[in-house]
């Protein structure tokens, strides 16, 4: 092997098991300040998850959370959703917006899912993105919620803190999950985000990072440059 193809591949070691550390102490960090690590999206059985969740595309949990109960007291069963009108769905969805798609893509995925698989809700990512409506997010939410296999959910304060900090160098979904499997022990992964999502709601926020109060300051590279810069 060429000298720097394998000086290359040493560096690219170091980074990785670097970060693998990294992640860790954060982890731990997010542990403590975040014990409960659930779901925001409030649900009582895994199709309804399944609909809060493709509810929360461009919505906001909170936003999700208002509208559930309704939708979930008119409709109690794979069978209901299935034969329910969708535009009776699209009044009770209105103000999660796009509200006309996601009531589409809620009554198909119940008719795929009582026609093409018994009934039964898929337990990998591979099956689940066949739904209508569900991409990685979802499926990753419904793989870790509902099965406990390691997931992780990339939705924007996990793409935005986990850029911050240092342990990814991508906006694009699909690569931020990518690069974080090889960071993140499997068992943690979807607890992991999870505390992201509380942690960029009320510390390391879209508009600024609060990184006089963060408890992971230590470990991310935005507030290290941050003191550089002012230095």
């Amino acid at each position: 092997m060429p000298f720097m193809s394998l000086l290359k591949r040493v560096r690219r070691c170091i980074l990785i098991n670097d970060k693998k550390t990294k992640v860790l102490h954060i982890i731990e960090a997010l542990k403590k300040k975040y014990p409960d690590s659930l779901c925001s999206l409030e649900s009582t059985t895994p199709f309804e998850l399944l609909i809060a969740t493709r509810l929360s595309a461009q919505c906001t949990d909170k936003r999700v959370n208002e509208i559930t109960p309704a939708l979930f007291k008119r409709y109690k069963t794979l069978d209901d959703y299935a034969n329910a009108d969708i535009k009776e769905v699209e009044k009770l969805v209105h103000s999660c917006g796009f509200y006309r798609t996601k009531a589409r893509d809620i009554v198909n995925m119940a008719v795929m899912l009582r026609d093409e698989y018994d009934g039964v809700l898929p337990d990998t990512i591979e099956e689940l993105i066949k739904l209508p409506g569900v991409g990685r997010k979802t499926a990753n939410i419904i793989v870790g919620d509902v099965f406990n296999k390691p997931a992780v959910v990339c939705d924007t304060h996990v793409i935005r803190i986990t850029n911050r900090i240092g342990l990814v160098n991508t906006k694009v979904p699909e690569k931020v999950e990518t690069a974080l499997r090889k960071i993140l022990p499997p068992e943690e992964s979807s607890d992991f985000c999870h505390r992201m999502v509380f942690f960029g709601r009320d510390t390391c926020t879209a508009r600024k990072a609060h990184c006089d109060i963060c408890e992971i300051a230590e470990y991310c590279n935005y507030k290290k440059a941050n003191e550089y810069e002012n230095n």
